[in-house]
């Protein structure tokens, strides 16, 4: 039976991109930039790395960027001293046998686990029944132990059901899922529930949005995979900590400035993520086509106050 991932803090990190030459649309991989985050993660509290996730820009990269990123963070985390740091890396592939194929990558690169996508191209037409089988055939053949993604809005609004959950939890190369969504009533049968399968130990239930984390690890989830994590690390892993010491005052009152800086990356995703980490430590980043990196100077200033408020956080 595979183990899960810690409980804990995990960033699901973007992917950054130089300044690409002259004429040519695709800028490269920066990976000193994306090592000097990671490093400075890791250094603040952050438990693990979730690495070519939706933040990760993962459906833009090819299968030769995957494997160089994977690969300079494993070395680079281990040269610094965080030997076996747990990295997670994601797939959003349709195909069972494409999955499979990155799921290899990713395990030779370094990565201990695999974050996999539920397939939403055909999502009017599945069933739960197609859902459990496809799963099972990735987990059957995958090196790595997986975690089931749930990401409606990235899936067509395809949605898993708690009995579905259950189901694949029984696979012993399945351990645990990421929720990226506000369904807390999912969250709690998940994370609460006491079928053996289910158990902490065997499933972790991660929530995708640091907005939720004191009630889902109210309900007994393992953490979060969270986007603001990545530009207030110690922040987020504050808030963490005053809820596992019962520290149930100071974890209100974080919960709700953290939540009001979550806007910020659910509200522009990727590229809200990367103008934080321009504008407050300095990581300068590209995006991929379609994506364009940048926020009108206006745009920006209705979160000047939050990220002022969390930036003092950030400094105790």
């Amino acid at each position: 039976m595979a183990s899960p991932p810690p409980p804990g803090i995990y960033v699901p990190v973007p992917t950054f991109f130089s300044k690409p030459p002259l004429n040519e649309p695709t800028p490269p991989l920066d990976l000193a930039t994306q090592t000097k985050h990671a490093l400075h993660l890791a250094k603040n509290g952050i438990r693990g790395l979730v690495l070519l996730g939706s933040t990760g820009e993962a459906v833009a990269l090819t299968e030769d960027d995957r494997r160089s990123l994977i690969t300079r963070i494993r070395q680079e985390m281990h040269g610094a001293g965080y030997k076996d740091y747990p990295l997670i890396a994601g797939t959003a592939s349709q195909g069972v046998g494409d999955t499979v194929k990155l799921l290899q990558l990713s395990k030779e690169a370094g990565a201990q686990w695999g974050l996999v996508l539920a397939p939403g191209f055909f999502a009017t037409c599945i069933t739960q029944q197609g859902l459990i089988d496809w799963y099972i055939a990735v987990a059957d053949q995958s090196p790595l132990p997986i975690l089931i993604y749930h990401y409606p809005a990235v899936s067509n609004s395809l949605s898993l059901t708690a009995s579905t959950f259950t189901s694949l939890s029984a696979h012993p190369n399945i351990c645990g899922a990421k929720l990226s969504h506000g369904d807390l009533s999912l969250h709690s049968q998940l994370a609460s529930s006491t079928i053996h399968s289910m158990s902490h130990d065997k499933f972790a239930t991660f929530t995708g949005l640091g907005q939720q984390l004191l009630p889902v690890l109210m309900v007994g989830g393992s953490g979060a995979i969270d986007g603001l994590a990545a530009i207030f690390p110690r922040t987020v892993v504050k808030l963490y900590e005053y809820v596992k010491a019962g520290e149930w005052e100071h974890a209100r009152k974080l919960q709700e400035v953290v939540a009001r800086g979550e806007g910020l990356v659910v509200g522009y995703g990727v590229v809200g993520a990367k103008e934080g980490l321009r504008r407050i430590l300095g990581l300068d980043s590209e995006c991929r086509l379609p994506l364009k990196a940048g926020m009108r100077e206006d745009a920006w200033r209705d979160w000047e106050e939050v990220m002022g408020e969390l930036g003092e956080v950030e400094k105790t």
